[in-house]
């Protein structure tokens, strides 16, 4: 939601939107989530680079005057050129936003350049509606602008949801900007009652992804919707989410009955809980422990392992033993950490993934055991302190560094793995 006039430090107030009666419960919520959400207010204030703002409107023909500063609440550079590159990738027919502003301007225009297809956007404010509508008609650019207050109710996710009255059957591109943190620090993740409308292959877009609530809804869109693979990107001021649905249709677990729970245990004590353990420094938050996600990621590592040994297998595969962390980065920007001296280095390889290359590096230790270590720019979600997982007779270590997740699979004991693994992860 980002209107092209100066704004302050938070998002539009809901007095004009029909909006409900607050629960004591979602309000101890709000003010709790407040005392640790501000590192990320303050680090979204710039909005993106002004040369960055500028490329991307030289890139969709727009006058550098047609977006306002992006700092605060508002859209940021990054989570707007993912819109772009997502629009010219998939060329979707159906493009369906919830929380209106820049995002419609940019989302229209780029459906304008790349396919025409439809854009459907939903935002609280009547009035800010009028007024979008008029922003991109002063840009020749037009959309299914529609008012959906704040009224109603989600069954298992806190806070009030758009009213929405309908929408296309198969969603191509889902943009989630709305409602604000201020509503509910995890209200967003209500937008997973659009998710069975995800046609294959669509792409789910949340913005601020990188803040505590954001990190919440993400860690149990993971448990839920499996055929969706997220992955946090952090490439702009607050963090993209980025959900691609896999073309195949798996049944959504059932957690409506932990839902309800949610509903109806104390809040005040969870958010006592995240503040008493000190989760109040940007960066430190992560997300409550549970068991991570991490299919995609751990599947990929595996399959380069497979791959590496079989090249290893085959005369004919030329192998390229020359390990250039810095040609890599520069290329890929993908950073790999410094791996042990005495391990011998066999092959060095870009692997493809959906969102970019990643490199897989085939490894011999001095005791013989054939490894291989991998790097993403990826979401697993892991930390820094290494955690285990199994593919078939692969036993895989894997870990994050800043913005990068790793993985080094083998096929010796778990203990092993781990201890080799402790020689390259920071927390290891």
């Amino acid at each position: 939601m980002t209107s092209r006039e100066l704004t302050g430090f938070l998002s539009l107030s809901e007095a004009d939107a029909v909006a409900a009666r607050r629960r004591l419960s979602d309000m101890i919520w709000r003010v709790g989530f407040g005392a640790i959400t501000w590192p990320w207010l303050l680090a979204s204030l710039s909005g993106g680079r002004k040369a960055d703002k500028r490329a991307l409107l030289d890139e969709l023909g727009l006058p550098h005057d047609a977006l306002p500063h992006l700092g605060s609440w508002k859209a940021d550079v990054g989570f707007l050129r993912h819109i772009v590159r997502e629009i010219a990738r998939l060329r979707p027919a159906h493009v369906v936003e919830l929380g209106a502003g820049a995002s419609t301007l940019i989302a229209a225009r780029a459906l304008a350049l790349h396919g025409g297809g439809r854009l459907t956007s939903f935002d609280q404010h009547d009035g800010f509606v009028q007024a979008t509508r008029n922003w991109l008609a002063d840009h020749g650019l037009t959309a299914d602008l529609r008012h959906a207050p704040l009224v109603a109710e989600s069954e298992d996710w806190p806070g009030r949801w758009y009213d929405i009255d309908s929408l296309p059957d198969s969603i191509d591109l889902l943009i989630i900007d709305g409602p604000p943190w201020a509503v509910h620090p995890m209200v967003r993740g209500a937008a997973d009652n659009l998710f069975a409308r995800l046609s294959p292959g669509a792409v789910v877009l949340l913005d601020d992804a990188a803040r505590p609530g954001e990190r919440i809804v993400a860690r149990r869109w993971r448990k839920r919707w499996p055929h969706i693979d997220f992955r946090l990107k952090h490439d702009g001021t607050k963090g993209t989410l980025v959900g691609r649905r896999r073309d195949t249709s798996i049944p959504v677990a059932n957690d409506n009955d932990h839902g309800r729970a949610w509903r109806h245990l104390g809040r005040a004590a969870g958010i006592a809980a995240l503040v008493a353990t000190g989760w109040i420094a940007r960066g430190e938050l992560g997300e409550f422990p549970q068991a991570a996600q991490a299919t995609t990621f751990l599947d990929e590592a595996a399959a380069s392992h497979r791959t590496g040994l079989l090249r290893q297998s085959m005369a004919s595969q030329v192998e390229s033993a020359t390990l250039n962390p810095g040609e890599i980065q520069r290329s890929t920007g993908i950073v790999l950490p410094p791996l042990p001296a005495q391990w011998r280095i066999h092959d060095v390889q870009l692997y493809p993934t959906p969102d970019s290359p990643a490199v897989a590096v085939s490894i011999t230790t001095p005791e013989g055991e054939q490894l291989s270590f991998f790097a993403d720019r990826a979401e697993t979600p892991a930390e820094a302190r290494p955690l285990l997982a199994r593919r078939a007779d692969d036993v895989i270590a894997y870990w994050e560094a800043g913005d990068m997740a790793y993985a080094l699979t083998g096929r010796a004991g778990p203990q092993r793995i781990m201890a080799l693994a402790a020689e390259i992860a920071p927390a290891g």
